[in-house]
């Protein structure tokens, strides 16, 4: 289910929202000082670009640079790509098949604004799935 999913989802929004990481990632990279956030920019293309079955937790050595650097990237590049994942998620929810996909696509705002510190884990089990319904619900 996860791999039609994430087909699904390429299909829909993935592609156009990874190009757009990808982009910002190019950009963060033009300075050496901003090459942190390019990397950053360009580990979550590669999450937007197939999400079902993964998931992102912040490192446990997460700084006050990672802080600091968060806040720089949120006036920088970050209001953009979450305008775009609000933006995606409402055309998603114009039909009734792309109604998870766009709330999926809101589920990922926070990563746009927070690239530092993230760092991108396979799912053990279906209550870590931050895509799966609720808990107790099919």
């Amino acid at each position: 289910m996860r791999t039609l999913g994430n087909v699904l989802w390429f299909i829909l929004a993935g592609w156009w929202l990874a190009l757009a990481y990808v982009i910002a990632g190019v950009i963060a990279c033009v300075l050496i000082i901003t090459i942190p956030f390019g990397i950053a920019s360009f580990r979550l293309a590669s999450y937007v670009l197939w999400p079902f079955g993964r998931r992102t937790e912040f490192r446990a050595d997460f700084g006050v640079l990672a802080v600091i650097g968060n806040i720089l990237w949120i006036v920088l590049l970050g209001w953009e790509l979450a305008i775009g994942h609000l933006i995606a998620g409402l055309l998603l929810c114009l039909t009734i098949v792309g109604i998870p996909f766009g709330i999926a696509c809101w589920k990922m705002v926070p990563l746009a604004f927070l690239p530092l510190g993230q760092r991108i884990v396979p799912v053990r089990s279906r209550g870590e799935d931050p895509f799966a319904a609720a808990p107790g619900h099919p």
